[in-house]
């Protein structure tokens, strides 16, 4: 059973794309219960009663555009979601999502490496990024590309932790050292807000 399922909306404030987006976060334990949600989810009366005017939206007027997956696999240095202990309105949070490509698998690796061995994901976890998850994408659209989530209060918040961050002694030793340069070759960034029914 999933008891805890995060779900973001894009912050018109700081985003330039206008297309309305939802993001939903769902912690799985295995594959197989990835596999067999729908099967589940087709199986239980509370969700095919409070979902049927999704579930039987007419082709005329659909719920959606396009529905884009895209698995994960949690990093060994912190393998289970982490639900932000940040407070206050959720409507000025700021949830930052990233996306990091590599030019190519090995390259990649390196740059797993630096989150896991390295030691960025202590930084992060020492500078108050409060992480919500790291994950390596093992399906979608962008690969080999990885993926994590940071929280923070405010924007202005935000701006102040990144600039504690580049000014750390810890990230300007890990940065420099040459095997890990070039190991990032794209990134982008997505800035969120949980909905009051969000459980991250």
């Amino acid at each position: 059973m999933i008891e805890t399922v995060g779900v973001f909306k894009n912050r018109k404030d700081t985003e330039a794309d206008t297309i309305r987006k939802t993001y939903v976060l769902i912690p799985f334990i295995s594959l197989f219960q990835f596999q067999s949600l729908n099967q589940q989810l087709n199986l239980d009366d509370l969700y095919l009663w409070d979902g049927e005017t999704y579930i039987d939206a007419s082709h005329t007027d659909p719920p959606y555009q396009r529905i884009e997956s895209i698995l994960l696999k949690s990093f060994d240095d912190m393998l289970m979601l982490t639900p932000t202990p940040i407070e206050g309105p959720k409507e000025d949070r700021i949830y930052e999502l990233r996306s990091y490509e590599s030019a190519t698998e090995k390259i990649y690796a390196n740059k797993m490496e630096m989150f896991n061995e390295g030691g960025e994901i202590e930084l992060f976890k020492e500078l108050d990024f409060h992480p919500v998850f790291f994950g390596e994408v093992i399906a979608g659209p962008k690969m080999p590309n990885l993926m994590y989530m940071t929280t923070h209060k405010n924007i202005a918040e935000r701006d102040e932790n990144w600039k504690r961050f580049s000014d750390s002694p810890g990230w300007k030793e890990m940065s420099s050292m040459d095997k890990y340069q070039n190991n990032v070759s794209h990134i982008d960034i997505t800035f969120l807000y949980p909905t009051q029914y969000s459980n991250y």
